[in-house]
């Protein structure tokens, strides 16, 4: 596996534990439907939300948000029409965006954008 894809699922694990520590519930992580994938699916007071996770050494190149483009968002959104209908989900959703990023003492820290799209 490249080094940038061990880094993103390293990034994935991390932001699940954070979002458990926060009360979240995990319900699935790395949900493909064709060719869009939905980083971590999470429950928490009564929301089914999907969250993309973005890993950033720094942010000299910006911050997490900026990088999730139109075609992602909707690749997500796609995404999460066909998983709330294959779980027959009723009630409201919300998308996320968790930057994970890693300072130069090698800790990681996290900026969560609730509601970030739609």
């Amino acid at each position: 596996m490249a080094e940038h894809n061990e880094k993103g699922r390293r990034a994935e694990e991390l932001a699940a534990n954070w979002l458990v520590g926060q009360g979240y519930q995990l319900r699935d992580k790395n949900y493909r439907y064709r060719h869009a994938e939905i980083d971590l699916i999470m429950e928490h007071e009564g929301l089914l939300i999907f969250v993309e996770v973005k890993f950033r050494s720094g942010t000299g190149y910006g911050y997490s948000e900026e990088f999730v483009d139109f075609t992602k968002k909707r690749l997500i959104i796609k995404a999460a029409e066909n998983y709330i209908y294959e779980i027959d989900w009723k009630r409201d959703i919300r998308f996320d965006i968790l930057g994970v990023y890693k300072d130069r003492d090698g800790n990681f820290n996290y900026r969560h954008f609730k509601d970030a799209f739609y």
